[in-house]
C-alpha cells in the first residue's frame, strides 16, 4: 500500500508542477499581449489552467501527507524531509500567488513586465530540482 500511495504522490505531483510551470508562462505570453480579443482567451487558459493545478496540488498534498503519516516518527527524525516539507510550503504560497497574478489579468490590472514573469516562472524549477535531490539521496 506504501508504494501505491507514493505513486500516486508522484503522479499528482506531476500534474501539479506541469500548471506550476506553464502558468507562468502563459503570463509572460499574456503580458506581452495587446490585442483584447487574444487576452480574453488568455484569461480563459489561465483559469482553465489553475483550476487543474489547483486539484493537482490538493491530491498531492493529500497523498503526501497519507506517505508522511504512515512512518511519521521515521520521517521526522531525518532532516532532509523538514527542508522537502519547507519547499513544499513555499511552493504553496507560489501557488497562491500565481492565484493573485490570475485575478489581477483577469481584472486588467497587471503590474509586472514579460520579463518579471520570466524570472517568476524559475521558481519551480529550482524547488523541483532541490526536492527530488532531496527525496533522492536523503543527504542528511
Amino acid at each position: 500500500m506504501y508504494l501505491w500511495l507514493k505513486a500516486l504522490h508522484i503522479i499528482f505531483m506531476v500534474t501539479w508542477f506541469a500548471g506550476l510551470f506553464y502558468l507562468p508562462r502563459l503570463y509572460v505570453y499574456h503580458a506581452m499581449n495587446t490585442d483584447p480579443s487574444t487576452s480574453s482567451t488568455f484569461k480563459v487558459m489561465e483559469k482553465k489552467l489553475f483550476i487543474i493545478m489547483t486539484i493537482g496540488a490538493v491530491i498531492t498534498a493529500i497523498f503526501g501527507f497519507w506517505v508522511l503519516f504512515s512512518n511519521w516518527s521515521a520521517y521526522m527524525q531525518q532532516g532532509w524531509m523538514h527542508v522537502k516539507l519547507l519547499l513544499v510550503f513555499a511552493l504553496f504560497i507560489y501557488h497562491i500567488w500565481c492565484w493573485k497574478l490570475m485575478i489581477a489579468f483577469r481584472n486588467d490590472q497587471n503590474k509586472h513586465s514579460h520579463k518579471w514573469y520570466r524570472w517568476f516562472n524559475e521558481a519551480p524549477t529550482v524547488v523541483l530540482i532541490v526536492v527530488i535531490i532531496l527525496a533522492v539521496l536523503k543527504p542528511f
